[in-house]
């Protein structure tokens, strides 16, 4: 099999020749790190918008070495060219959202466009540009149908919020109901027109991210999120179905309270399965596990940074026994590959998953 035939048979819930190994998100720092090991002329670690063309370009040619020499099955890509610069620390969103640059990651969004109903008014929503699913294009012109191609598509809760302000956003699920659900129709109605050009571009499958909890709860209310948040991405998972594509969710967090409102929302996989959050692998599987493929587990916080090498493959080798029966697993971070992550971890992290998870098991 192929990394595109691995990831798809792994979200049909069976075994393909091997678990399959996949990076939801990656950082600057950790792809210089392991790129090291695969090519020269890197440059030192910084932010992309710090970089010269030059280096801009290098970077992404080692991002996509990296899913070649390691056997990466997938490759997340992500819209680039919405954001305008307004100064060396701040970015401005085609929403409006001003964000504050980080060092450590996203961009932390502070200015919000439409605290209250009233700023409704006369507001135009961006519609989706061809042109920012430039690293869509990359890969798919790079691998073929060699791997699958995610899309990471912010859900009705984040770009809500991002919009609002969260706490705002809150508030006015009590305060303002019907503001809330027109900020959430507003937002279903780009997703499905930015859907529209990702299949027409090939996408393989659809990354509904949508963070909704924190390591203890969800943010809001099983109830809220039942009439603010999942029929709105609702929609998204059976557009996407309806279009031929694999739709997982992404959210951090313990979500064990509205687990079963995921399960019947229809993905086909969740990730990333953060262990500090309980979610721990092996009781998501024997819970849910023949219903959706489970991405993820491995964790990012404390033993991809600061863990031994013999530890990370332990890690590997338990969630494979823990969770790839049956098929329905692929092996990820417990998020992103962040800047804080040991490259030499990563590195280990792909190699267990070759050394451990072939089929049968």
């Amino acid at each position: 099999m192929n990394g595109k035939q691995r990831i798809l048979t792994a979200l049909e819930v069976r075994p393909p020749d091997r678990v399959p190994l996949y990076i939801h998100g990656i950082n600057e720092a950790p792809i210089i790190g392991i790129g090291k090991h695969l090519t020269e002329g890197l440059p030192e670690p910084k932010e992309f918008y710090q970089m010269t063309d030059a280096e801009k370009m290098k970077l992404l040619d080692t991002l996509f070495l990296i899913h070649e020499a390691f056997e990466v099955d997938g490759f997340t890509a992500l819209e680039f060219g919405h954001e305008e610069p307004i100064d060396d620390k701040q970015v401005r969103d085609d929403w409006g959202v001003v964000y504050r640059r980080n060092p450590f990651g996203l961009p932390v969004a502070l200015g919000h466009p439409l605290p209250e109903p009233a700023d409704l008014e006369g507001y135009r929503r961006p519609s989706p540009k061809r042109e920012n699913l430039l690293l869509l294009d990359a890969a798919r012109q790079r691998f073929g149908d060699e791997k699958a191609v995610f899309w990471m598509m912010r859900g009705t809760f984040v770009l809500s919020w991002r919009l609002a302000g969260m706490a705002n956003l809150m508030l006015k699920m009590f305060d303002a109901p019907d503001f809330v659900h027109a900020i959430a129709r507003m937002t279903l109605d780009y997703n499905l027109e930015m859907l529209d050009l990702l299949v027409e571009s090939g996408l393989d499958v659809l990354i509904v991210e949508d963070d909704i909890a924190d390591k203890n709860f969800p943010l809001i209310s099983p109830e809220q999120f039942k009439e603010f948040v999942n029929p709105y991405n609702r929609v998204l998972v059976e557009k996407g179905h309806e279009k031929g594509l694999k739709v997982i969710r992404h959210s951090d967090g313990n979500l064990w309270p509205i687990l079963d409102i995921l399960l019947d929302t229809g993905y086909d996989g969740l990730n990333p399965l953060e262990p500090q959050a309980g979610m721990d692998l092996k009781r998501v599987k024997d819970y849910c596990g023949d219903r959706l493929c489970l991405i993820g587990n491995i964790d990012c916080v404390e033993l991809l940074p600061h863990g031994r090498s013999d530890e990370v493959e332990a890690a590997v080798r338990r969630a494979i026994a823990d969770a790839g029966h049956g098929g329905g697993l692929i092996i990820s971070s417990s998020n992103s590959l962040h800047p804080g992550v040991n490259p030499e971890n990563c590195i280990t992290m792909f190699q267990a998953v070759k050394k451990f998870g072939l089929y049968p098991l």
